[in-house]
């Protein structure tokens, strides 16, 4: 209570939610941490508000072994989420960099408080946020934050290096052959005699098969899988199947040789050899004989129209463009281009149905679609058409869940809030607080995605005269085009390519039009 020119009125009061942050986990575990520490402090400076109004919320906002660099802390979308549903009106934090150490955001939860009408103070650095003062200042430790920051990960990245340097093992995945001993001087590998043993073997199964694939095969009929491991929280890992990728990195992992990478040098490593120097050597160079494709930039020098866009429909992943050459009875080199399932790249030509198209084949029949659709103006409105309509029907069909997303989430903030005034969250109901706070943040994800997706259907609603003004153009244009210029000029125009082997169809979806019904046509392919 306060008096004013002698009568009695009542002080609004201020609820204050206390955010604590400690950016390691060390320690977490004692009865009294960081985060009880900074929590005491905050406390006593709500307490010494008392006069003014101020009350502590009971709901903690603890971020233990998060960074301040980002924004993915539980604690922090909590926060947020209350503070949008009108339930805080000042954040209190022991220091600035507590809450973040990033400038922009920073930036973006202050213009959240300023939205909402929600102060922010820091107990160990008095500023007024209120006032062009408090706020410069405010931007100014922000800045020393957000340095500071850079320095540690400057110095973390320093003593990576220098570790690495001295042949430690620098962390990360465990890898088949080797166990991660932990000790206090840095982690060491340690060598699993079984695993070493089996990847003894798989690098002579290669010599012996002399390809990939072959080496594939046999570890599958073995029932051989990659490395199996258990995290600190005691989630399984790894244990899968080996594919083409997880292959060729074991068979090229100079770990193996009891060495370590950083940034391309290599350097001797502090934990034993499993693979003989001379077999790796064997291995490094059958592998380079085998390969048929050198360097990611002449992936497309043969001029795949398609690449990136066309689709096996039975595995439901990409197909890569692949040449074979021949020798013709003249001398002369003849190359024959496929596309090719990336699934039976990867585990075998058997796993698809199938797995090659000549590429020339399928890349005329999708030229011909684009002509065919130019050339009809009857396919080419009733495409449009009947595309508009799909896209109207899905943005209506969005909008609608989007409202009654919007509905539920205004009835979980009125019953949260409820529970917050009538001091109900106290007194039993915390649970039902925890499960209103966790609901309100999954709705407020939802909603988030749901205005991303209805923005992209609205921006795919394409104009008729548009799309046939450039398929008039794609025939004359098409013969003077160079072997690039037609790649992009089909990238733009289509969306997708999908051969479906079970009815060795191939169906052509045009930008704009990927959400009408698509038109299938059997290819001669």
């Amino acid at each position: 209570m306060r008096r004013r020119s002698g009568t009695t009125v009542p002080h609004t009061q201020t609820r204050c939610a206390v955010y604590t942050r400690k950016s390691s986990d060390e320690g977490l575990e004692q009865d009294f941490n960081s985060l009880d520490a900074q929590r005491e402090s905050a406390e006593a400076f709500i307490a010494s508000q008392k006069a003014e109004g101020w009350i502590c919320l009971p709901t903690r906002f603890d971020d233990g072994g998060f960074t301040g660099g980002n924004l993915e802390r539980p604690a922090v979308q909590q926060l947020l989420a209350d503070i949008e549903a009108g339930l805080i009106d000042c954040v209190v934090v022991y220091k600035v960099d507590r809450l973040s150490r990033s400038l922009m955001d920073f930036a973006r939860m202050m213009a959240a408080f300023d939205e909402h009408g929600v102060s922010f103070v820091s107990v160990t650095q008095q500023f007024n946020t209120t006032h062009s003062m408090g706020r410069l200042t405010l931007n100014i430790l922000l800045s020393f934050a957000q340095f500071e920051r850079e320095i540690i990960s400057e110095r973390t990245r320093d003593k990576i290096a220098a570790a690495k340097r001295k042949g430690m093992w620098g962390g990360g995945k465990p890898i088949l052959g080797y166990d991660i001993e932990r000790r206090s001087g840095g982690n060491r590998l340690v060598i699993n005699e079984f695993e070493a043993e089996r990847v003894r073997r798989i690098f002579d199964l290669y010599l012996e098969c002399a390809s990939i694939m072959q080496t594939l095969r046999r570890l599958d009929s073995l029932g051989w899988t990659n490395k199996a491991w258990t995290t600190k929280a005691g989630k399984a890992m790894g244990g899968n199947r080996f594919d083409k990728s997880t292959l060729f990195h074991l068979l090229t992992n100079v770990a193996y040789l009891g060495k370590v990478t950083h940034k391309g040098d290599i350097y001797d490593g502090q934990h034993d050899a499993i693979i003989d120097q001379t077999i790796f050597e064997q291995v490094g160079t059958m592998l380079k004989a085998n390969r048929t494709v050198e360097g990611r930039g002449d992936r497309n020098q043969y001029g795949a129209l398609l690449k990136g866009i066309i689709r096996c429909k039975a595995c439901n992943c990409a197909m890569i463009h692949h040449y074979a050459a021949k020798q013709t009875k003249s001398g002369a080199e003849r190359r024959y281009r496929y596309y090719v399932c990336t699934h039976a790249q990867k585990r075998g030509w058997g796993e698809c149905p199938c797995p090659s198209l000549p590429a020339p084949d399928v890349e005329k029949f999708v030229i011909d679609q684009i002509r065919a659709l130019g050339r009809d103006d009857a396919i080419l409105a009733d495409s449009v058409k009947r595309a508009q309509e799909r896209l109207r029907e899905r943005a209506d069909e969005l909008d609608a869940n989007r409202d009654a997303l919007a509905d539920r989430l205004e009835q979980h903030r009125g019953e949260l809030r409820a529970l917050v005034d009538s001091g109900a969250d106290r007194n039993g109901s915390a649970s039902r607080a925890a499960e209103l706070r966790d609901e309100i943040g999954r709705n407020m994800t939802e909603m988030r995605r749901l205005n991303t997706r209805i923005e992209s259907i609205r921006s795919r609603m394409l104009d008729e005269d548009e799309l046939a003004g450039a398929l008039e153009a794609f025939d004359p244009m098409w013969e003077r085009l160079t072997t690039a210029e037609r790649e992009r000029l089909v990238q733009l125009l289509i969306w997708r390519v999908e051969y479906d082997a079970a009815s060795e169809s191939v169906s052509v979806t045009f930008h704009g039009l990927e959400d009408a019904s698509e038109e299938e046509a059997t290819c001669t392919a």
